[in-house]
């Protein structure tokens, strides 16, 4: 098994740390420096359970990929084979009511961390080992109808501030590989979902308010469209594109699991009344509160994920439920952490989206 050095963004994020840990669960000949600007959704504490590594495979690094001098700094300290970059802003809520933060971290970042690459990428001394995974989202390419899948070659047509972002940022890295010949990959993945996720996002939001007897806010009428992907299988795909993927190519990554957000509501209501021994009498579906709709809320999306399968052999290891209910299980086991990352900045978000309704 070869030896890699991945430069990691966005690595205490939800993504990102589940990256992290399988990396360094299943490939144990790997090393990772993790750069995390340690916003609202990054946390250290999703690395506390992990024991001292004498051989140093988990650096951490706080500092923004804006950072030019910072990026420079550890390029030249160390000799990365790999840039996985997941940092971004990725709340779509979040980008309607401020998006000058998306484009500061989604745009400029990743042109300063495309920069970056590229100069050091023409230093090394063995160039075609080197590859910038750029991880993105489905969201790129908009709504879709009641019908048909999101292929690698859908036009793109981002409906909110952060997919308009995200799709800046991919025509970007596209671009880096074709006019400087960067070794780039793209990979546009569908709904994640699994541990560490910010409970801002519907699955832990909704968890976590069952919990509490808090009502449930479901957008609309509830009957929006997601492909549903477990972390743990996304990380698996990024190892794999990683160790195969051919520079210039774009990945989709999906389960083809799709289901609207009231059915995930109502499978998270039955599994957590079971877990927590409600009575029917107190089915935690009576919580159910549909909310007034966000601006620009796309209806469906929905991955083809066959090319990634076909050139690379990759599909999900797990089906939605199973998933969810390992995920509802990881949340009822740790409430200390979701105690920490609960936030006086979380509770006023949750405020400012879905109060007053």
């Amino acid at each position: 098994m070869s030896t890699k050095i991945l430069l990691v963004t966005g690595g205490a994020g939800f993504i990102g740390t589940n990256f992290v840990r399988h990396v360094l669960t299943e490939r144990p000949n790997w090393r990772i420096v993790n750069l995390d600007a340690l916003t609202y959704a990054g946390n250290l504490v999703n690395f506390q359970d992990l024991a001292p590594d004498p051989a140093a495979r988990h650096r951490f690094v706080h500092g923004a990929i804006q950072d030019s001098a910072l990026l420079e700094q550890l390029f030249t300290e160390e000799s990365f084979d790999a840039v996985v970059h997941f940092a971004a802003e990725s709340h779509v809520d979040r980008s309607i009511l401020g998006p000058e933060a998306f484009v500061e971290t989604n745009v400029v970042g990743t042109f300063r961390l495309l920069e970056a690459s590229l100069n050091n990428w023409k230093r090394k001394d063995k160039p075609e080992h080197f590859c910038f995974l750029h991880i993105s989202t489905d969201e790129v390419y908009g709504s879709l109808g009641a019908e048909g899948y999101f292929t690698e070659e859908s036009p793109y047509d981002p409906s909110s501030p952060y997919s308009a972002t995200k799709a800046g940022s991919d025509h970007l890295v596209r671009a880096y590989f074709r006019t400087f010949g960067l070794p780039a990959i793209i990979t546009n993945c569908s709904n994640n979902f699994g541990p560490y996720q910010f409970p801002e996002k519907l699955i832990p939001l909704m968890i976590l308010n069952v919990m509490e007897d808090k009502p449930l806010p479901v957008y609309g009428d509830g009957k929006y469209v997601r492909d549903w992907l477990y972390v743990i299988d996304h990380c698996d795909g990024l190892v794999r594109v990683l160790e195969q993927g051919k520079p210039g190519e774009t990945y989709n990554v999906g389960s083809g699991e799709e289901l609207q957000n009231i059915e995930v509501v109502h499978l998270l209501c039955n599994l957590l009344d079971a877990r927590l021994q409600k009575p029917k009498s107190k089915s935690s579906r009576r919580l159910i509160q549909f909310v007034s709709d966000r601006p620009g809320h796309d209806r469906r999306y929905a991955i083809d994920a066959s090319k990634i399968k076909r050139e690379l052999g990759w599909g999900p290891a797990h089906d939605f439920e199973e998933a969810l209910a390992a995920t509802v299980d990881w949340y009822l086991h740790n409430l200390d952490w979701v105690e920490l990352v609960r936030s006086g900045e979380y509770r006023k978000w949750i405020e400012i989206n879905y109060g007053d309704r």
